[in-house]
């Protein structure tokens, strides 16, 4: 039988889904509040800035891991919602279409109004988007990497925010940016914890399918603490900072002693998670804004 042809409004759903809206602002705020806190100023940049790391680039970034895990994704119930789309074939290149196209005109703009270093810093960003999922380096099945690579996705936009705006770079400044990419290499450990049985059928070896989801969650334990600690050495109001670390400590804990045949447990921790990081990010906002009015 002939399948029959995908509407258009059956594709933009599917895109949509595929972009994990749930997790648009995890990508685009970091930017913004790095560049907003550098320039003080509302400007193009920021503006158009915003809008391409809160769309194109998570369509990018979880299209192209729904394209190539899609295998697995088959085998996997969680997905079909907040935690990804299980694309239909058809769409595949379609959507690899839509997350190029979609990025294009940002890039080139921001090429344009950008340095040296800021091509750099965004190509670096772009190209683990791609390699995190894509092959050859398909980094998503390599153990360690795998939650370096997803952790830079999100402090990444940061980091080109600042180069990109031009800020000085001192040891405190650092020392946030090393939190923020601890507490990425923690939500990525923890979030593969709970994909062990469907990843091990589809054969991707990721932290916790090698590691095993017991020692993959107390990695993201250590991940999280390292994180708030950091946190404690930075600039007033920084060290506040340290407290949101708290709440993921508390959600990941009651899965410490996890089995690997019990696993697909820690979806709900992690579906706590997701929400989690919007009331984190309104503590992250309320914190900016303090510094902002101390050292304006």
């Amino acid at each position: 039988m002939t399948a029959l042809p995908l509407r258009p409004a059956a594709v933009s759903r599917q895109l949509f889904v595929s972009s994990r809206p749930v997790s648009w602002v995890n990508t685009a705020f970091p930017f913004a509040a790095a560049y907003l806190l550098t320039t003080r100023q509302i400007d193009l940049t920021l503006i158009l800035g915003v809008l391409f790391f809160l769309v194109p680039y998570n369509l990018a970034m979880y299209g192209i891991n729904d394209v190539f895990d899609y295998e697995s994704d088959l085998r996997n119930p969680r997905k079909g919602g907040a935690h990804g789309a299980i694309l239909d074939r058809r769409l595949h290149p379609v959507t690899l279409w839509a997350a190029g196209l979609s990025c294009l005109p940002f890039v080139v703009y921001l090429v344009i109004i950008g340095s040296p270093i800021s091509w750099l810093a965004l190509a670096a960003s772009l190209f683990f988007v791609v390699f995190y999922s894509a092959p050859p380096l398909r980094l998503k099945e390599r153990p360690f990497a795998d939650s370096v690579t997803s952790s830079i996705h999100f402090f990444s936009p940061a980091v080109y925010g600042l180069v990109l705006a031009g800020a000085t770079w001192t040891w405190q400044l650092g020392l946030v940016v090393a939190s923020f990419a601890l507490w990425g290499v923690a939500s990525h450990a923890f979030g593969a914890v709970q994909d062990v049985v469907a990843d091990r059928e589809a054969g991707i070896a990721s932290i916790a399918t090698v590691r095993g989801a017991r020692f993959t969650v107390r990695f993201a334990l250590a991940c999280y603490t390292l994180s708030g600690l950091a946190m404690l050495a930075t600039a007033w109001p920084g060290p506040l900072a340290a407290i949101l670390a708290v709440p993921y400590l508390l959600t990941v804990w009651p899965y410490r002693r996890i089995t690997d045949a019990g696993a697909a447990d820690a979806t709900r921790g992690w579906d706590r998670f997701l929400w989690l990081n919007q009331i984190t990010g309104f503590g992250v906002t309320l914190l900016l804004i303090w510094y902002a009015i101390l050292t304006r």
